[in-house]
């Protein structure tokens, strides 16, 4: 059912959805602030992300909810900052959001509740947004595991 995966960009859960993605040939995008800004410096060209004309990471986050069809947020713990913001904006669009606590969720959990929530929305772009790397070190390699888990089903 999944066509295209898009995030922002960010180190941590954007990236790990949107390795996923590339290593399974599924397409992706998704908006980014101007300069192709991550914590870590410019965003690599291997990740086709649309630049915006703002830098803001809020309009970022928000055009990623409005472009997709549901958003999935991954953490180890409570929503936070720009996690927080991207269930706000969800609900301020009417847009389906999941929020994915892996403290509280093994992988296998995960994948099923992300399946049914994939299903249950009829989503075909989906946003992945989440924690940065810098304030969650095991966020990347948790999101990477439950897409690539979605992508092989």
């Amino acid at each position: 059912m999944l066509k295209k995966i898009i995030s922002g960009g960010q180190t941590g859960a954007d990236q790990a959805g949107l390795d996923a993605a590339i290593k399974h040939n599924i397409p992706h995008g998704g908006a980014i602030p101007r300069g192709r800004l991550t914590e870590d410096g410019v965003l690599p060209e291997k990740y086709l992300l649309e630049e915006m004309p703002s830098a803001s990471y809020p309009k970022r986050t928000e055009k990623n909810v409005v472009d997709s069809d549901g958003t999935v947020i991954f953490t180890h713990g409570k929503l936070t900052g720009g996690s927080l913001l991207t269930k706000k904006k969800a609900i301020e669009h009417s847009k389906p959001v999941l929020h994915l606590d892996m403290l509280d969720l093994n992988a296998e959990r995960a994948t099923t509740l992300l399946q049914q929530f994939i299903e249950g929305h009829n989503i075909e772009v989906l946003n992945i947004a989440g924690s940065r790397a810098s304030k969650d070190k095991r966020i990347y390699e948790a999101t990477f595991s439950v897409i690539e888990k979605i992508l092989l089903t």
